[in-house]
This record gives C-alpha cells, sequence and structure tokens, in this order.
C-alpha cells in the first residue's frame, strides 16, 4: 500500500543510494499531498520549526504509477534541498532550476536509470492528459 510510511521508505532509499554524503542539517519530512496532474513535487523550509517538508502529488498513491518515476521526483527535491532550496543547507546557486542544475545533479549522481524511466512516463503522461482534457 502506498501510503507516507511508503514514502518514508522510498525517501530513506533515494537517500541511502544517491546522496550518501549528504548531512541532513535539519528535520526532513515527507508526506503525500492532495493529488495534482501537473505539480508532482515540491520542498519547503518552515521559517518557525526549521524543518524542511517535500510533498509529493497523491497521484503517485496509484500502484500503476512506476516507482521510478516517484524515485524521480523525491531525487529532485532532495537535489533542491542538497543545493540549499528550502533547507539550512548553504545556497549553491541563485535560482532553483537555474541551468539545468538538478538534472546535472542527478547525471552526477548516475540516476540514468529513474531520469529514462521518468521521460518515459512522461511522455505517455502527457500524451494522455493531452485527451483528457
Amino acid at each position: 500500500m502506498r501510503d507516507d510510511h511508503w514514502l518514508l521508505s522510498r525517501l530513506d532509499c533515494v537517500w541511502l543510494n544517491y546522496f550518501p554524503e549528504l548531512t541532513q542539517t535539519n528535520k526532513l519530512f515527507i508526506r503525500f499531498g492532495r493529488y495534482a496532474r501537473l505539480r508532482l513535487g515540491s520542498i519547503r523550509l518552515d521559517k518557525k520549526s526549521g524543518a524542511s517538508f517535500i510533498i509529493i502529488t497523491g497521484m503517485f498513491k496509484d500502484k500503476k504509477i512506476p516507482t521510478e518515476v516517484v524515485d524521480h521526483t523525491i531525487a529532485h527535491e532532495l537535489s533542491h534541498y542538497a543545493h540549499g532550496f528550502s533547507s539550512t543547507h548553504p545556497r549553491l546557486h541563485r535560482y532553483p532550476h537555474e541551468g539545468g542544475i538538478v538534472r546535472r545533479e542527478m547525471v552526477s549522481r548516475r540516476m540514468d536509470k529513474l531520469v529514462t524511466a521518468y521521460k518515459k512516463w512522461v511522455r505517455e503522461y502527457r500524451h494522455a492528459y493531452r485527451f483528457q482534457s
């Protein structure tokens, strides 16, 4: 069953396999959010508590969505965390997607399998989404 506990296990798996040297400088939480078709994930820093929150679209609760797509989305948000966006790490860039830094980060961390699975899924998803709207 895909619930918040499952999502936490995916975060642990992604962190251990692709971000092993990344230190957790503040509390980091992950959970499913509302069903969203276009915003697949986001990360926010709560200024009051100093904790970071990763929210993943509720659409990913569906087991038809490949696990690699969920892992890619988590890795994308962890890249922001590592670059100092919505975390207490020093900010490395001016903008969160400046010059393709997230893509370069993922490639440098050998996430080719996740990137390939995500690209394939997005192509199919966009095609289906176009005909649903």
